[in-house]
């Protein structure tokens, strides 16, 4: 990795971290009433919360290609949204160490749903063969919303 992308890669990683700290004050907001209910990810994957329950991630990892895919959900993980982007970039942190993805959108002629006009995504890496658990961060826009530093962590 070039110093001036693991400059920009650390720096987006640290201002991630420096957000977890800050404290969310709802006065009236019975936020464990919301966190009762679970969602199950379709493709037996990680979900990740996008938003205050606006969406989901789900991330499913197969140790055997090193294929990861990603579809963006809606905030039930019932039905697939739809994105116009060609690429869903996430930095992940395997071992500690920055490693950018960047997941293709997939066409499926079955949905109609094509290249900039998708929910899923994939990349293919020989590290996530072997890689244990790892977190990470990304940034993804649905529907005129971007969404900022959205962490995840994936069990192997």
């Amino acid at each position: 990795m070039n110093s001036a992308l693991r400059i920009t890669v650390t720096t987006f990683v640290l201002c991630a971290l420096a957000a977890c700290g800050k404290k969310d004050d709802h006065a009236g907001h019975d936020h464990a009433a919301e966190h009762q209910h679970a969602h199950t990810a379709p493709h037996g994957g990680t979900l990740v919360e996008i938003g205050e329950h606006a969406y989901n991630l789900e991330l499913l990892r197969d140790a055997t290609t090193g294929k990861l895919t990603a579809w963006i959900l809606d905030g039930h993980a019932e039905n697939f949204v739809r994105i116009k982007t060609q690429t869903l970039e996430l930095v992940a942190m395997p071992g500690g160490k920055f490693t950018p993805l960047t997941l293709q959108a997939v066409a499926n002629p079955s949905t109609g749903e094509t290249v900039g006009d998708t929910s899923q995504f994939e990349v293919q890496a020989d590290w996530l063969k072997t890689s244990a658990n790892f977190s990470g961060i990304f940034s993804v826009e649905i529907k005129g919303t971007k969404f900022e530093k959205v962490e995840f962590h994936l069990e192997k």
